[in-house]
């Protein structure tokens, strides 16, 4: 964290949200996960609903397993920094990365074609085959912080035989930019969408934005001709094709980049305002940062339309209808989102948002009962008990992540 130009009152803020977050993410996040969803024989389990139970026999998702090697693995390089952290705590994290790198490695990994498959049964027998880019990518992102964390030369292998595999089959020389989804053996694939609340189109915003991520986080530990190409190019297509000339993100799109959908994800908005930055800091280039300057800004600002004076980012707008409800991983986003626009833009209204959305969330979203969060507080003002706890979407990855974006931001 720059302190120059900050006022003493904003970086004592700063160190107290760091300080919360170090407690949620020690003392809330990763327990519920090392003790409530590890599996005696290997692996995760799949899901815990909205009521606390488990379900042994739920599908295992590869984005969820992906997602919890990435947050382990960045705990424990995050928390090896501080004394405060004990030997026996940084190794539980690190077991659990390796746990979820070997059921990764040894179960999602296809191994005659490539790629990763969508899903597992309870057992760990391939479930769902399809090849979705945007798990792939979530894989890439889990195993290259591996290698960050621990210096484990398999990981990164394997990282770099998934972007090899991406880069073959999904890349599009013709319009820039990566195709969603095929078969198991790489062919066209009538379904394409991540979800049913997706349209069934071949580009989409949310796999770019989480190819970029993981490309981001690859070329940190591997300086690769072709992955500097294609994450320079990454950034390209969202300056040219995704974003819109008011800040929001256009979602879904036809090969030749066309949208015909007037949807706005304030999630995504924020989201990708600092995963955009955070390409451009680590890609380097001089040029690409000086456009985040007008960038960043503009795509936060586009967000703070779904911003409540209560302090909570609601979920999106479709046409003339907003979604009023205000999901987990919109805050823990917003308040990166937010904290980055004061970290290196100055903002002070960016540090007031984050500690907003921080209050707003520690009293409706987190689960101070039973641990990790809910899923969102519905628009009555209730709790969403319907959606998961834990499981194929909700995952220890965005909040987590938000508690070391801050605790790593503070400590520079």
């Amino acid at each position: 964290m720059n302190h120059s130009q900050k006022t003493p009152a904003e970086i004592f803020a700063s160190k107290a949200l760091a300080s919360q977050m170090r407690r949620e993410l020690t003392g809330n996040i990763l327990p519920y996960w090392m003790e409530k969803m590890t599996n005696p024989s290997g692996g995760f389990h799949g899901r815990i609903d909205g009521r606390e139970h488990l379900d042994t026999q739920a599908p295992v998702g590869g984005i969820m397993t992906a997602r919890v090697l990435w947050t382990f693995a960045s705990a424990y390089r995050v928390l090896s920094a501080s004394a405060s952290t004990s030997t026996a705590d940084l190794e539980a994290y690190l077991q659990m990365a390796m746990r979820a790198k070997k059921l990764l490695l040894d179960s999602f990994v296809d191994p005659e074609f490539g790629g990763t498959y969508w899903s597992l049964t309870a057992d760990f027998k391939p479930l769902d085959t399809k090849k979705q880019i945007y798990a792939i990518a979530f894989t890439i992102y889990g195993l290259a912080e591996l290698y960050r964390a621990c210096g484990d030369l398999e990981a990164l292998e394997a990282a770099i035989n998934l972007f090899n595999s991406i880069e073959e089959h999904s890349y599009d020389p013709a319009e820039g930019g990566y195709f969603e989804a095929f078969t198991r053996s790489w062919e066209p694939i009538e379904d394409m969408r991540l979800s049913e609340k997706d349209a069934n189109e071949s580009k989409t915003m949310n796999t770019h934005l989480h190819v970029l991520e993981a490309y981001t986080c690859l070329y940190r530990v591997w300086k690769d001709e072709l992955l500097e190409k294609r994450l320079r190019g990454l950034i390209e297509v969202f300056e040219n094709k995704i974003l819109a000339p008011d800040g929001h993100l256009k979602l879904f799109f036809d090969n030749d980049w066309n949208c015909n959908y007037d949807i706005f994800s304030y999630g995504h908005d924020i989201e990708a305002s600092w995963l955009i930055h955070e390409a451009a800091l680590v890609l380097g280039d001089a040029d690409v940062l000086a456009r985040m300057n007008t960038l960043v800004p503009l795509v936060a600002d586009a967000a703070s339309q779904g911003f409540t004076p209560e302090g909570g980012m609601i979920y999106e707008k479709k046409d003339d209808h907003l979604d009023k409800e205000m999901h987990w991983w919109v805050q823990a986003e917003s308040i990166v989102g937010y904290f980055n626009l004061w970290d290196h833009f100055g903002a002070q209204e960016g540090l007031e948002n984050a500690l907003m959305c921080w209050e707003f969330t520690k009293k409706n979203i987190i689960d101070h009962e039973n641990g990790e969060w809910f899923w969102s507080l519905l628009p009555d003002g209730s709790v969403n008990r319907k959606d998961d706890k834990a499981g194929f979407w909700k995952c220890p990855y965005h909040n987590g992540r938000m508690c070391m974006e801050i605790i790593e931001r503070v400590a520079r």
